[in-house]
């Protein structure tokens, strides 16, 4: 299958009520289904964490960088994959999902020149519970991250004029089609932001970037995935997305489906970030 066919296939494993206190066998099901995916690429760690009286669970990966440089600290990519009750969560998150085990049989075919860490969050709808945990405990353990990357909601694309909304002010400088994909990071990342945005522009796909300042605390739309809490922590981290309810109207709503969702747009987003990731 080529990328585009990849993709389709792990949506559909992925989209389908995964809520884990009210979809408990869906949760389970796309759970065990990531963790399948990246066994074939290597060894699938668990990072377990408790909320009140529940385990919890992040998957993690680890695939090493180019011979002779596995000694860098990792890029760190992750992608919750729990999602809203009620909803098949398509593009939220089933897209970043695919994109992440995607990810991780390209980058395990040709190594990149840093080391990659892919982690599958739990809980992000609960308050970015999965990835707060994750994050306390890399700081915890002073392990440094080269770039920490949020995969939230990469398939809905809209050509139609007017159908991007912006927090006030921004609607000023960035365009008003939603037919591009966002990229957010902190100050530390502006680099990051410029060289990623020209390479998935590179994949034919328009990229637009935005620096958020003092954690994200300026425009706090900027923090709603799970790089805020990395953010916090001082590391360096981006947010990947479509801009969620500023464009989707389908974002948290029973209509977040496989079909309302741009194929060619979310494969031109993989494309451009593994060709950008691979050389950073």
């Amino acid at each position: 299958m080529n990328l585009k066919e990849q993709l389709r296939a792990h949506l559909i494993q992925i989209s389908r009520e995964r809520d884990p206190y009210l979809a408990t066998e869906g949760h389970f099901y796309v759970q065990q289904y990531i963790r399948q995916q990246l066994e074939q690429w290597g060894t699938v760690e668990t990072h377990e964490f408790k909320i009140k009286t529940r385990n919890h669970t992040n998957l993690i990966l680890n695939l090493p960088a180019q011979a002779g440089r596995s000694n860098r600290p990792p890029i760190l990519i992750g992608a919750h994959y729990d999602a809203v009750p009620g909803t098949q969560g398509a593009d939220d998150n089933a897209s970043g999902v695919a994109v992440l085990l995607e990810l991780a049989r390209l980058f395990s075919e040709e190594p990149a020149y840093y080391p990659i860490q892919l982690v599958a969050f739990d809980l992000e709808e609960y308050g970015l519970l999965g990835s707060a945990e994750y994050a306390q405990a890399l700081a915890q353990r002073q392990k440094s991250v080269r770039l920490m990357l949020s995969l939230e909601m990469l398939g809905y694309c809209s050509n139609e004029p007017n159908s991007q909304k912006y927090p006030a002010g921004l609607q000023y400088f960035y365009p008003d089609r939603g037919n591009f994909i966002g990229l957010i990071g902190n100050v530390a990342t502006i680099p990051d932001l410029i060289y990623l945005s020209r390479s998935i522009r590179q994949a034919g796909v328009p990229a637009e970037w935005l620096p958020a300042g003092k954690r994200g605390m300026i425009v706090q739309a900027t923090r709603l995935s799970d790089h805020a809490p990395f953010w916090d922590r001082g590391y360096r981290a981006i947010m990947v997305t479509d801009t969620a309810f500023m464009r989707n109207p389908n974002y948290h709503k029973p209509s977040d489906r496989i079909e309302t969702l741009d194929l060619d747009f979310m494969t031109g987003v993989c494309q451009g970030l593994v060709e950008g990731l691979r050389r950073l």
